[in-house]
């Protein structure tokens, strides 16, 4: 038998570097076991040449893919109208009641609110009840620190025997129909509030304009409250809102004279006048109010 010599003994195996298992060349005229440095070389650019032709075929790809997607996002952002607000909502007919037929109103206009005054300003409009007590209620007003104490009322519909001086005149010659008077008192300070009723504003605002220092309402006292303006000097008030003349007397109930040093006294006259004057407003309100919830 031949003898076998190492690296002659049958066809060299051949290295591929793409496949397993397969051996790595080596250099068959030499004997000292010195691996073929410039076969491996050659593997070596060959193996790079394959991976760079898949990296750029791979880029390729992904180019293509990630332009699709841009193309896809600007066709998705620049479809349907402009103007027509955000494109993140679904479309209508995957919208919830999106079948449904949108309701569709006729336009409307709110009403202009109800004039408070003209409900006082004619006894046609202004028809709701009407005494001392329901212009006057309480039994105790409180304004800014002060406690006023309801004392007596009166009410008559003979307007010139509840005035004094030049008032009973100008009362009569403008129609009115009524007057209504309650005192209120503060320690030793009384104040009559009186309110004359007339059919219309103008003839409470002519009434009003003709009166002068002289036009008084008469003091009202009795049940608790002791005579008080009867002979001594007082402080009056007199004005008009809608169909209503509304005046004031103020002063001692010890009979003492007011003069201007007297801050107290003028006031009281001038926080039951302000009251008045927000009662008959209030009166107006109430009755706006209810003709606007009919």
């Amino acid at each position: 038998m031949r003898p076998m010599s190492y690296g002659q003994g049958g066809p060299q195996s051949q290295w591929d570097p793409w496949k397993p298992q397969s051996q790595q060349p080596w250099n068959s005229g030499s004997d000292d076991g010195t691996p073929d440095w410039a076969a491996l070389a050659e593997a070596s650019e060959s193996r790079n040449k394959r991976r760079k032709l898949l990296f750029i075929a791979g880029g390729a790809l992904a180019t293509i893919a990630i332009g699709t997607a841009v193309a896809m996002a600007v066709v998705s952002a620049n479809g349907g109208d402009p103007e027509a607000g955000p494109s993140n909502l679904p479309a209508s007919a995957s919208l919830p009641g999106s079948a449904t037929a949108t309701p569709s109103f006729a336009p409307t206009s709110a009403p202009p609110p109800l004039d408070p005054k003209d409900f006082i300003s004619s006894a046609k409009k202004d028809t709701a009840p009407l005494s001392p007590d329901t212009l006057f209620p309480d039994k105790q007003l409180p304004v800014d620190g002060t406690v006023y104490k309801k004392g007596p009322t009166a009410d008559t519909t003979s307007c010139a025997t509840a005035a004094g001086g030049t008032l009973p005149k100008i009362l009569t010659a403008n129609g009115c129909t009524r007057l209504m008077r309650t005192t209120y008192t503060d320690g030793g300070i009384a104040v009559t509030v009186g309110v004359a009723v007339f059919d219309t504003a103008a003839q409470a605002t002519k009434a009003k304009a003709q009166t002068d220092d002289r036009s008084i309402v008469r003091s009202l006292f009795g049940k608790g409250v002791k005579p008080f303006c009867d002979g001594a000097f007082c402080r009056s008030t007199r004005n008009a809102y809608g169909r209503y003349a509304y005046f004031t007397i103020s002063g001692f109930t010890s009979g003492k004279d007011v003069t201007t040093k007297d801050t107290k006294v003028f006031r009281a006259g001038n926080d039951l006048a302000q009251f008045a004057a927000n009662q008959i407003h209030r009166r107006g309100q109430t009755q706006a109010s209810a003709a606007a919830n009919q």
